[in-house]
């Protein structure tokens, strides 16, 4: 039994949606790496009970921080973007979490830009707070390893390679995922990562795309806890191509999942497509709630997912709509991708006593 309904909501589910394709469903991913962030920060003494714990998200993450702080006794501070909705919000109130929300700005560079100078601004009046740093401190990977451990009990090795799939964002969820299963080293695992246009993470922050930038997956901004290493390919998906992969994969499979989900899944059934034997899971962060009059009631315009595929690309002045990919091979960041110096990365992996 949970102690705890952030422990249920973080548990995934594994479903085959296909000959060894296999989706790995989330409610809220997050709440998986917040839950472990938190229970580390106590234990190793960095926060206490009754603390207050602050950071900027565009909703998801500040769901789940509001979980695990309702779960461990902690006051909770978020600056939230302008994309958070009334249903978010109300949540976050009823939680006791106190949510600064970015006014409106159809920059979300600028939107970005705003919380975390918001961040800085709180903390020279309150230096006891404590910054989570969901995008730079892996101390959000420690959640990641249960799930990885979960994923290889249930899904057959033998040898036969796995390919990982799912939205970049953070860097947490891939990343930690990768990691912790490529540790036995029981069969090869191959790590594809999904972008929107206009993300500086892996270099597409030249090409826009005339709908949205996925929220969730993308970034104006260098992260830290994006590990570009770990990537053996990486692509790219307009709005018009998630779409398609999300209705498809309600209409298919009767998976009811994000924006997000939808891009991964169409990479993933291309990726699989192309390792004959081989497994493949793709990563479902959360439910199709939040998607409703901007992605499924526009099903009747989705294009045919078995009519998409990428482009392939050799470098990334090549990136175009709708749908690119490129071998990542495990090159380093683009040069505008580079964490600043001065971030918890190297800081974190200290505190986490090189766990995370």
């Amino acid at each position: 039994m949970d102690e705890h309904i952030a422990e249920a909501i973080g548990r995934p589910d594994l479903i085959r949606v296909d000959d060894r394709l296999i989706c790995l469903r989330f409610e809220t991913m997050k709440v998986v790496s917040a839950l472990a962030a938190v229970r580390h920060l106590l234990d190793t003494g960095r926060v206490r009970r009754g603390d207050t714990l602050l950071d900027s998200s565009s909703g998801i993450y500040a769901y789940a921080l509001a979980l695990a702080c309702h779960r461990y006794g902690m006051r909770c501070h978020i600056i939230g973007s302008t994309t958070v909705d009334h249903t978010l919000r109300t949540q976050l109130a009823v939680l006791g979490a106190h949510l600064e929300q970015m006014p409106p700005s159809a920059d979300l560079k600028l939107d970005q830009k705003r919380r975390v100078a918001r961040v800085h601004e709180i903390l020279r009046v309150h230096p006891e707070y404590h910054w989570m740093r969901q995008y730079h401190d892996d101390i959000h990977y420690l959640g990641y390893r249960a799930i990885a451990e979960r994923v290889r009990a249930t899904v057959p090795a033998g040898g036969a390679p796995l390919t990982l799939v799912g939205g970049v964002g953070s860097g947490a969820s891939t990343g930690a995922l990768a990691r912790y299963l490529r540790e036995d080293g029981a069969s090869p695992v191959r790590l594809a990562g999904v972008q929107p246009f206009g993300s500086v993470t892996f270099g597409s922050e030249h090409v826009a795309d005339p709908e949205i930038i996925i929220a969730g997956i993308g970034s104006s901004i260098p992260f830290a806890n994006v590990s570009h290493a770990a990537y053996d390919a990486v692509h790219w998906l307009s709005f018009d191509t998630a779409l398609a992969g999300s209705v498809d994969l309600l209409r298919r499979h009767a998976v009811f999942a994000g924006l997000s989900t939808g891009a991964s899944y169409a990479a993933a059934r291309w990726e699989h497509a192309q390792l004959p034997g081989g497994t493949t899971v793709f990563i479902a962060a959360d439910t199709g709630h939040r998607y409703v009059d901007t992605v499924f009631a526009r099903h009747a315009e989705a294009a045919d997912l078995d009519t998409l595929a990428p482009r392939a690309v050799s470098s990334l002045g090549e990136l175009a709509l709708p749908w690119a990919r490129m071998e990542w091979n495990g090159a380093k960041a683009p040069a505008e991708a580079e964490a600043p110096l001065g971030t918890a990365h190297g800081r974190a992996r200290a505190a986490c006593g090189g766990q995370a």
